[in-house]
């Protein structure tokens, strides 16, 4: 199910991978774009794609994805949108699909860039130019949010305004244009409403003309006291501007991340143990250091976000072909065993959060030795973390793997809910175990102070809807109760967390995120010039 921006590209990247993958696809394009999904289709099945394994099925997505999403004949579902729309298919697919049928869902962000003082103003006016008005803003990528350090602020936004009255609005076939239309009328209405209510509050700082006919929307810049006034993405050539004091960037990045969107993020900064202060702070799917944070490139920049901008993995990452295709699970039945509530397991949830846990010297050996303890069947892979990706003269790419967070792992059985805690230690993850017969694990895990709580019992399906904390759920149980597991996980508002029923699937237990650092831009590093002087 694919969107109306991109709608080449990300239709065919979709339907290619699963082939790629062993699949059959039906693939329903955004309604605005189904001239363009139709000709791709058509010249797929003219490259030798027998019809049987492709076909289009256009039309509205209420009705014909919708319907789609809910029969049970779908193996997965690969999703580019709104969260909301999102939502929706996860909670269709919970209800009427396999419960370990793959949504791979890449959603939008409302995409923030922090400009401090020393960072070079020319630069930051180029790339704030692209990011926010390139194809009109209807770039799930595009900036929304720039927060300027305050000593710098007035000059830059000088600059930007005096570079926004050289843009040109018009038709997009015409060379000489640089702005062209949004795509219906319906998002003219929302772009134009919102920069209204903005402009009767005061906040309108710029607004560009553009020609009297046709459906275009002024490139516009507001005022922000910060990312928090912000209610949704506006999905068009529409900026938001918030300063802040130098001493004031990790409460910025904090409120970025609150946000619960991790799409993309940008940094301009010539002090390199800044970059390194954010990109450890930050929780985005794609970080660009001095450059825009748009135009992903293939091959060079896996593109896709993490918490309410999507599942993973990312497009064109390492993960995302392997998601299309079955890996070995396991149908345990569950034991007769008490039932714990959500007071239960919130408290170990956060107990979990709360605790300050030892950074281990060698985690690997902590693990290893728990394996010969505990006498489970389990082959150790830790994850290399850093992979560095090919790029452009002047340009780093790499790929770098994070931990999900907090596992809860629910067996049904002592055997499988160790294993699934050891492979969620593997990858960095914090864990709660409920299941049968673990009370003596837990003590060899305490010993060696891993990050790992638990409590003997089973957990009825309800209280996954009914508690906050977790990242992901690790459970080979039967297929009824897998079932009730992923539907209470779909019931939940905000991110859409995985029920994940592999037994050997570490990609699953994982994050990926990616940084593109634009060498040439930096100017030299002002912290070494400030040693020098």
């Amino acid at each position: 199910i694919s969107p109306w921006n991109f709608p080449l590209a990300i239709f065919s990247g979709q339907i290619l991978a699963a082939i790629g993958a062993g699949n059959c696809v039906i693939a329903k394009p955004a309604e605005q774009t189904s001239l363009i999904a139709a000709r791709a289709v058509t010249l797929m099945h003219q490259a030798g794609i027998p019809k049987s394994v492709i076909q289009l099925l256009p039309g509205a997505g209420a009705s014909v994805g919708g319907t789609l999403t809910a029969d049970p004949r779908i193996a997965g579902v690969c999703f580019t949108g709104s969260t909301i729309t999102a939502q929706h298919i996860n909670r269709n697919m919970a209800r009427h699909l396999a419960p370990d049928a793959p949504l791979i869902a890449e959603t939008g962000g409302l995409n923030a860039m922090i400009v401090d003082s020393s960072a070079l103003p020319e630069q930051v006016v180029r790339d704030v130019l692209a990011s926010s008005f390139q194809s009109a803003g209807q770039r799930c990528s595009a900036l929304r949010m720039l927060y300027i350090q305050k000593d710098v602020a007035e000059r830059l936004l000088e600059m930007l305004f005096g570079a926004m009255d050289e843009l040109h609005v018009g038709d997009p076939w015409l060379l000489a244009t640089d702005v062209g239309p949004v795509i219906d009328q319906a998002a003219r209405d929302k772009i134009e409403n919102h920069c209204r209510a903005m402009s009767e509050k005061g906040r309108l700082l710029k607004q560009v003309k553009i020609p009297a006919e046709g459906m275009f929307v002024a490139p516009t810049v507001i005022k922000l006291n910060g990312i928090e006034e912000l209610e949704e993405e506006i999905f068009g050539p529409v900026l938001h501007v918030a300063t802040f004091e130098a001493d004031e960037i990790d409460q910025v990045v904090d409120a970025i991340n609150d946000k619960g969107f991790g799409l993309t993020f940008g940094i301009h900064t010539r002090i390199d143990t800044r970059v390194e202060q954010i990109v450890k702070r930050i929780k985005v799917g794609n970080i660009y250091v001095n450059r825009n944070q748009i135009g992903a490139v293939v091959g060079s920049q896996p593109f896709g976000g993490e918490g309410l901008s999507g599942t993973g993995p990312k497009a064109g990452g390492p993960a995302y072909v392997q998601r299309l295709r079955k890996t070995q699970t396991l149908s345990l039945e569950a034991e007769s065993v008490a039932d714990i509530d959500s007071k239960q397991l919130q408290i170990l949830i956060n107990t979990v959060g709360q605790q300050q846990w030892p950074v281990l010297d060698n985690p690997a050996a902590a693990i290893t030795a728990l394996i010969e303890v505990l006498k489970i069947d389990f082959q150790l892979g830790l994850d290399s973390g850093i992979h560095e990706l090919p790029g452009p003269t002047g340009e780093t790419n790499s790929l770098s793997i994070n931990p999900r967070g907090l596992i809860l792992c629910l067996g049904p059985s002592k055997n499988a809910a160790l294993s699934q805690a050891l492979s969620a230690l593997a990858q960095g993850n914090s864990v709660v175990i409920v299941a049968p017969g673990i009370n003596q694990a837990l003590t060899e895990f305490n010993k060696r102070q891993l990050p790992v709580v638990g409590i003997e019992g089973q957990l009825t399906p309800q209280v996954l809807s009914q508690v906050n904390g977790y990242n992901a759920v690790l459970s080979q149980a039967e297929t009824t109760l897998l079932k009730q597991y992923r539907q209470a996980l779909a019931d939940r508002e905000g991110v859409l967390l995985p029920l994940i029923t592999e037994t050997d699937a570490p990609e699953r237990l994982v994050i990926e995120r990616h940084l593109c650092i634009d060498t040439t831009a930096a100017g030299g590093n002002a912290s070494l010039i400030a040693t020098g002087s």
